[in-house]
This record gives C-alpha cells, structure tokens and sequence, in this order.
C-alpha cells in the first residue's frame, strides 16, 4: 500500500528477462527510499509496485511480471526517470490517497498549460489503449475525486460525464520533484482509479441482487438495506 506521495525520482534501465535496474537520484530526497531497503521489500516505481531482489549502493534491482509490463509503461522507454515511493508504514502520516500500485490503464497527456501558480494537465486513452481506458479507468472518474498518475496522488479538477478525459492542477512542488515535468503531449502514463471508489461501484452494482445480503436480512445487526445511490448522498458519500 502506496500514499501516492513521491519521496525521489530514479533511472530505470532493463537489465533483461524482466529485471529492472532503478538507480536513485543524488537529491537530498534519496534517503528516504534507500534507507533501511531490504531484499523483499516493495516499491512503487510510477506507480507499479514492484519487489526489490537486490540493493545497490545506489539503488535497488526489481523485476516485473510479464502481466505488470503488458499493463503498464515500464521498459517501454530507455533510461527514463521514474518516480519512486516505499511501502507506507504503520503510523505513517497518509498525505494523499490509498494506492495500491496494481495500475489499471495506461493513459496519454493530452495537453499541458502554465498558469501563474500551476500547471493543468489533460490525461486521456491512448487511441491503442481506449477500451482498457473505457472498463478500468472511465467509470471512476468523477470531480474533486483521486487518481494516481505515474504513483502521484492527484485530485481530478475537472472531468467530462462519461470520464473520456480528465484535468489536474499540479502544484510547482509536485510538478518539480516528479516526472511530470518530463512529459509532453502523447506522453503516456500509468494510471490507477480509486480503489475506494471501486468498492463503492461494486456495492452498487450488487444493490440489484434478487439474494439480499446476510445483513439486509438480519433484523437489527447492520440493517442498512440495499446500498443505492440515494443511500450514499443521504449520508455524505457522494
């Protein structure tokens, strides 16, 4: 389990056979990935969690399944800079949003603008990759909700009612200290949905069972009824 909070960026080059050598950045921000990193360790390298299997001096060795490299973009582009986050610990401060670091599509930057205090960015699907965009991505997309785009906790500013694309307003920080600023138009980006708002999806979709619940059945012991989306504006969920 990810924050979605970059601690560094690093350098990802292939070694081969699914094996990625990931080589930290010199900032003052490196410690807080390399230190105390251990052989078993997880780390979510833009966003995908990956196992660590050697620790460098500098860095660490992972490797990716073949499903991992399908879904997502590492190993697509030689020697690029990756953003990089451990594992979140007990007692963590939870600054961004929960990531899983399972990605669920990759998407493209559509467009990039300066403001005075930030840059907005349009994400939308790849025209290789839209139907992946359409199950995975599409419907969790909503207003003032979250995204992970290359592991970076982002908060949706604007969107369209079918979720064909979305705007972000990143911050100078988090724009200098990720590979966001890396991009260009037709960049492509790994991209996670909400997984809380995932859940919410599968319970409404499940409010639609002839089999009621052991809950909806049990008078008195969480007796909520069927899960509908009148219930969740009713008690401030949506």
């Amino acid at each position: 389990m990810f924050t979605g909070l970059i601690q560094s960026l690093g350098k990802l080059k292939s070694l081969g056979n699914d094996y990625f050598q990931i080589s930290c950045s010199t900032s003052n921000n490196s410690y807080q990935i390399l230190q105390d990193l251990a052989i078993g360790d997880s780390v979510a390298v833009d966003g995908v969690c990956l196992t660590v299997v050697e620790v460098l001096p500098q860095g660490f060795v992972a490797v990716a399944s073949p499903e991992t490299l399908r879904r997502t973009t590492l190993g697509a582009f030689p020697d690029a800079w990756v953003n990089l986050e451990t594992s979140l610990r007990a007692g963590s401060k939870l600054g961004g949003h929960f990531v899983t670091g399972h990605v669920d599509a990759i998407g493209t930057l559509a467009t990039s603008t300066q403001t005075a205090n930030a840059w907005e960015m349009r994400f939308t699907a790849p025209p290789t990759a839209n139907s992946g965009w359409q199950r995975q991505i599409a419907p969790y997309i909503v207003s003032k909700g979250s995204i992970a785009v290359n592991g970076i906790s982002l908060t949706v500013a604007d969107c369209d009612a079918d979720g064909n694309w979305f705007e972000v307003a990143v911050i100078p920080h988090s724009f200098g200290e990720t590979n966001l600023s890396y991009l260009q138009p037709g960049s492509l980006v790994n991209l996670e949905a909400d997984i809380l708002g995932k859940y919410v999806a599968k319970f409404l979709r499940s409010g639609s069972k002839s089999h009621p619940e052991p809950w909806e059945e049990t008078p008195g012991i969480n007796n909520l009824g069927t899960i509908t989306p009148e219930f969740l504006a009713e008690h401030g969920f949506i």
